[in-house]
């Protein structure tokens, strides 16, 4: 949907329109401005923007917005925009070779976190990421790098040559069915234009053998002022870092006689096309049909902003009549979503697209066709206009309650937005005001005129993506479709049943009472025992203004059932959820929530079972509501039950296909064995053993006993709101009285020792290789956990520098640490690449030799610094979110650990020295149970 401006673009936007004029504008009317954004573009062509905000105290983020992609690229310049993006980081006038790395490291930050970037067809976009702002030395630093990547990276030849390994290895692993898929209908999507042919990746060829001078001759001609924009957002001063911007850019020169920017509208085609796609390990199919249309002149008024959310109403609607048919047994897709949106530069795209069950794509495809028909002819209910602008409003007015807590990353799209398409940044108060004239105004007429304009006849698409073992659908039998659909006289207007109720509907409370509560001194919380047994403890947190979180939690879990009952046991919750709540069907429970910003979901682990809710603070009572149904009231339809078996069925069906599941299934085997009857994963017996009637039982039984249930509530409500709400519906569960523990056993490991290659076959040759050690020797506490924590991040550090940078042997290694408390104490470390098959026994040796190194203590100290800086930076950056005292009632609850002790995390991250890190990696690495699996190409 075209509506990637002013506030829509945050909030999934909202809609209503019209050929009428709406109450109180003119379709000139302009769209009000944010003022909070100071813009600016200086002598030499280059943009500014500056947002002040505290969202991230003492952080601001510094991004360069190239208007500048792989679609200005020549036949023989494919993929060297993306390998540009690369080059930034490899040496620029003022920070040598790894310099913005390693100097924003030093900072807190981390290579991919922090500090990242993405080239695609007409963009490249750089980005620092929350780094601390109120050192000024900083901030000059980071606006130096935005200086330099502007006009003088150093592209010197050794750093060319040493990343074309880096770049043809990230080709490798994004190079999967997906990649193959659309490569084979990206012809047809663009209509054979050049977007096409300018996958950012590029040609790997050419990667791997272009000139040094090709290169540079690129960022020569497209990487100049008047082609980009900065953007600084965060905690900062204003008019200080404006002051900043026109000193130190000044000396970019402007450019003379620079080569257009060109932009490629992709051609018109009156005769449809269609084009079948197919890939061995392609498991499930997916069928597109999209009109292409020219890209509509941005205007930034009143009428542009009609226009779109009407749009936005009516395809909201049509979308919610689809996810309704796939609450049906006998729906033949399992998700479909028809919408309009932006493409390319130059085009939009209404697009509709199908999920289908196996073998029923010609169904899928047909349904929902008809469904479409039956929108543009017939329009839509006044139930689902009324519903439907009561949740835009709602969204609206929540945004508005939390404008300022608007993220970096979320005030950067609408800058993007602004620089790259001309969409103004607009003042959502003033956008509110004219929505709502536009919202008050709607009715289906104008919902069908409006989505009946895209549905025109040319340039029309339908891609499949096909499944070697099923019947595809052809081009004879989709056009059929299409035409049969558009001219079925059988079809009649959509019926809309839904009445009204309330949630409570048929439920008679019986409140309890508060018995008493403690004051927790140490975190600033309150403990209240309710007259059920029940626990509940509360933070007040108004970091996140107007929200409230909420979640329970009882020991027991799965571990309490047997063998056979396990997989109703992790099944349960699913079906209760999916069946609805109290006299509601899933359905009608969405429609009764509209306009209400809560959730509220239920879960059983293999040692606990648990309820998760959250909410805005003006619907916690309704939040409450779900809490108690979900205790009380829950729903077991066995129609979903039908539904939901089914699913797991087709799930499993060419699921042998997916070269990822026969990675996952081997590895689990490799370290489990094929028959452990500790591991229960999806399968036919699985399937089978599953049985309604037991898990409603089992269901019953986990939330049976509230007495056992601590409750931990954290938001931005008051004692005075809160507790009348919990005698009212909390107190009021009634349940039987027991003491329960967890059974749980850990799934034994064939060998403590695993080392095996496994052989694929894949249609595009790799190895991936998965290194794991763990430990229950290893005794738990703040201080080990924080040294394992270390050991995994100075060894991301060492594998960026050995296995990436040096080796050029993968994109990169991922490194994963783990201190578990619970279900047992326990320690993990994993490591995993992919790599060139023929370079394993190459690579393999540098992964262990860097942990032998940390093992004799040849650590770098730099490392352990920035390490230590970035754990004193995430901690602060942590606290400005309500989810930080979320955690901190949680562990001094479950753990009797103060998060706001110093003793417990700063005084020993202070402490923490290369011999600590080193003693420890040696005791944890040498009572670890280990395996190394490494996936090889089956020849």
């Amino acid at each position: 949907m075209k509506y990637s401006k002013k506030i829509a673009i945050l909030l999934f936007v909202v809609g209503c329109f019209s050929s009428a004029k709406a109450q109180n504008f003119k379709a000139t009317d302009p769209i009000a401005i944010n003022q909070k954004v100071k813009k600016g573009v200086l002598p030499n062509g280059m943009t500014y923007y500056i947002y002040p905000t505290e969202v991230n105290k003492n952080t601001a983020s510094y991004y360069i917005i190239q208007n500048v992609g792989s679609i200005l690229e020549n036949d023989q310049q494919k993929g060297l925009a993306h390998f540009l993006e690369h080059m930034a980081f490899n040496g620029t006038k003022h920070f040598e070779g790894k310099g913005i790395l390693n100097t924003l490291q030093k900072q807190g930050a981390v290579f991919g976190k922090n500090i990242n970037a993405y080239t695609s067809t007409d963009e490249t976009v750089y980005n620092l990421d929350n780094i601390p702002s109120k050192d000024g030395g900083v901030v000059d630093t980071c606006l130096l790098v935005l200086h330099d990547w502007s006009n003088f990276l150093s592209l010197t030849n050794e750093e060319i040559d040493a990343e074309r390994g880096v770049i043809t290895e990230e080709w490798r692993t994004r190079q999967n069915s997906g990649a193959r898929i659309y490569n084979q209908l990206a012809p047809y999507y663009y209509n054979n234009s050049l977007y096409a042919e300018r996958m950012p990746i590029g040609d790997m060829e050419i990667v791997k053998n272009f000139k040094y001078q090709v290169l540079k001759d690129f960022y020569k001609d497209w990487y100049r002022p008047d082609l980009q924009a900065i953007a600084i957002v965060g905690d900062i001063n204003a008019d200080e870092i404006e002051a900043k911007i026109k000193k130190l850019f000044a000396d970019i020169p402007t450019p003379v006689n620079p080569k257009k920017r060109f932009e490629i509208a992709i051609p018109e085609r009156t005769e449809p096309t269609f084009k079948l796609a197919l890939d061995k390990e392609i498991s499930s199919s997916n069928i597109s049909f999209m009109i292409r249309h020219n890209a509509e002149k941005v205007t930034n008024t009143f009428a542009e902003l009609e226009k779109s959310t009407q749009r936005s109403i009516a395809f909201s609607i049509l979308n919610n009549r689809l996810a309704e048919l796939t609450q049906k047994q006998e729906c033949p897709f399992k998700g479909a979503q028809i919408g309009y949106q932006s493409y390319s530069r130059l085009n939009d795209i209404w697009i509709l697209n199908v999920s289908p069950k196996p073998e029923k794509q010609a169904e899928a495809f047909a349904l929902v066709m008809n469904e479409w028909v039956r929108a543009y002819k017939f329009g839509f209910s006044k139930g689902e206009i009324e519903r439907a602008v009561t949740e835009t409003t709602s969204r609206y007015e929540n945004y508005l309650d939390k404008v300022n807590e608007i993220s970096h990353q979320q005030v950067i799209g609408m800058v993007k937005s602004d620089y790259l398409n001309h969409e103004i940044i607009a003042d959502p108060a003033a956008e509110f005001e004219m929505a709502k004239s536009i919202l008050k105004n709607i009715d289906t007429a104008i919902l069908q005129e409006q989505i009946s304009k895209l549905y025109s006849q040319q340039n029309r698409v339908v891609a499949v993506t096909g499944v070697e073992s099923e019947e595809n659908l052809t081009q004879e039998k989709a056009f059929d479709i299409i035409q049969k659909a558009e001219n079925d006289a059988s079809l009649q207007p959509y019926v809309d049943t839904f009445v009204t109720k309330s949630l409570m509907d048929g439920v008679n409370l019986k409140p309890g009472k508060i018995v008493s509560e403690k004051e927790i001194k140490e975190i600033g919380a309150t403990t209240y025992i309710l007259s059920n047994g029940a626990k509940v403890h509360y933070k007040f947190a108004d970091k996140n203004k107007k929200t409230v979180n909420l979640q329970a939690e009882s020991d027991g879990g799965t571990s309490l059932y047997n063998k056979q009952d396990i997989p109703s046991a992790q099944r349960c919750t699913e079906f209760a959820m999916k069946s609805g709540l109290g006299s509601f069907t899933q359905t009608d429970l969405n429609k009764i929530l509209k306009g209400k910003l809560v959730s509220c979901n239920t879960g059983i682990s293999s040692k606990t079972e648990f309820l998760v809710a959250s909410g805005n603070v003006k619907d916690i009572e309704t939040m409450m509501q779900l809490v108690y149904l979900n205790f009380k009231h829950p729903r077991f339809d066995k129609e979903q039950f039908l539904l939901m078996k089914q699913g797991y069925l087709n799930s499993l069906k060419n699921r042998e296909k997916d070269i990822n599941f026969k990675m996952m299934d081997s590895l689990s085997v490799a370290v489990y064995g094929k028959d452990n009857p500790q591991i229960h994963s999806l399968s036919p017996k699985y399937i089978e053993e599953l049985s309604p009637d037991k898990m409603k039982a089992i269901y019953e039984d986990r939330f049976s006993d509230i007495s056992n249930f601590e409750f931990e509530i954290v938001g931005d409500v008051t004692p005075e709101i809160l507790k009348p709400l919990l005698e009212k519906y909390i107190a009021s569960i009634e349940g039987v009285k027991r003491k329960e523990s967890s059974k749980y056993k850990e799934p034994k490991r064939v060998s403590n020792k695993i080392k095996k290659e496994i052989f694929i076959e894949m249609e595009t040759p790799k190895s991936t290789v998965k290194v794991s050690y763990y430990s229950k020797e290893i005794a738990y506490s703040q201080r080990n956990k924080i040294l394992i924590y270390f050991l995994n991040d100075i060894l991301k550090l060492r594998y960026t520098e050995s296995l990436r940078e040096k080796e050029g042997g993968t994109y990169g290694a991922f490194v994963s640490a783990l201190a578990a408390k619970e279900p047992i104490p326990a320690f993990r470390l994993e490591i995993s690449f992919d790599c060139d098959a023929n370079r394993v026994d190459q690579l393999l040796p540098v992964l262990y030799q860097e942990m032998d190194k940390i093992k004799k203590g040849e650590i770098v100290s730099e490392d352990i610094e920035k390490t230590r800086t970035n754990y004193f930076k995430s901690k602060a950056d942590r606290k400005n979110f309500n989810r930080y005292s979320i955690e901190l009632l949680n562990r001094y609850i479950k753990e009797n650990y103060n998060m706001d002790d110093p003793k417990n995390y700063e005084d020993i991250v202070k402490s923490v020295t290369a011999k600590d890190i080193q003693d420890f990696a040696n005791l944890f690495l040498s009572k670890a149970e280990t395996y190394e699996i490494v996936f090889k190409p089956k020849k």
